[in-house]
């Protein structure tokens, strides 16, 4: 039995190297808008094109590619693939004041390089480095709190933004929140599905919207699929937004700001 899984876990890291030389994954992009349904940016989300499974969801291969460390070669291919899209936006008029989120794992962002990896790419591409976020969970910024606040300052020097992902579901104090540079909360999706229903879930959202406002940070509600969710979030003040309600992920062929201004 044993034996089985270890030789499940070899195969499945087999095939994730060869995806990576093979140049399996692709990216989708998901709308980000603003109250009034202008789109302000994406989040990038990344997709594994398996040649006899078809789409892969990151949970599937992500926890994989975390232990083994693979998550490093593929985190900075995600990472350049969204630069250079980052580029090709800002060459378009209507486009070029979208900002990119991407996700950063710990492993990644506890790199001693990180920062110039990232540098080196927003250089290459020559693009403005303030459009580019960098969403971080709340485990990975409790892991080591000072390395943390120490990495993410540096990032803040050259210009790059910070989110905070699944804000709430994690064990953040607020003691360790005001003295990360973050730029933006993300309200996990977990409270805005029953925010209509559930009276625990509007206090808290709430309360989210009225601490990250008092600490002039932005937030935005991620999981959006209804009208009744999305009056709830507005009438808390909450600014932004992201969710099949607006767009669900899609690959950068069919992402056009077009079909989502109003």
């Amino acid at each position: 039995e044993m034996q089985n899984l270890i030789n499940i876990r070899a195969a499945n890291e087999r095939e994730l190297r060869l995806a990576i030389e093979k140049h399996q994954f692709q990216l989708y992009y998901q709308i980000q808008v603003d109250r009034y349904y202008r789109p302000t940016g994406a989040e990038v989300l990344i997709r594994w094109l398996h040649p006899e499974r078809g789409l892969v969801n990151p949970l599937e291969f992500i926890p994989l590619a975390e232990e083994t460390g693979l998550i490093l070669p593929i985190g900075q291919w995600v990472l350049e693939t969204a630069c250079a899209q980052l580029k090709v936006w800002q060459q378009d008029s209507s486009t070029c004041d979208l900002t990119l989120s991407v996700n950063v794992s710990a492993k990644q962002f506890f790199q001693p390089d990180f920062i110039s990896q990232v540098q080196s790419l927003v250089l290459r591409y020559a693009i403005n480095p303030m459009q580019l976020k960098l969403e971080l969970t709340e485990s990975l910024l409790l892991e080591n709190i000072e390395e943390t606040v120490n990495t993410m300052n540096a990032f803040k020097e050259i210009g790059i933004h910070f989110s905070l992902d699944d804000f709430g579901t994690g064990y953040s104090s607020l003691q360790y929140l005001k003295r990360l540079p973050l730029y933006q909360l993300k309200i996990d999706q977990s409270f805005v599905r029953d925010i209509p229903t559930n009276s625990s879930d509007k206090a808290i959202v709430r309360t989210i919207i009225a601490m990250a406002t008092s600490m002039n940070l932005e937030v935005i509600a991620e999981g959006v699929e209804t009208d009744e969710q999305l009056s709830f979030l507005i009438n808390f003040g909450c600014m932004h937004f992201q969710g099949y309600y607006f767009g669900k992920p899609v690959p950068i062929e069919l992402f056009d700001v077009a079909d989502y201004s109003a």
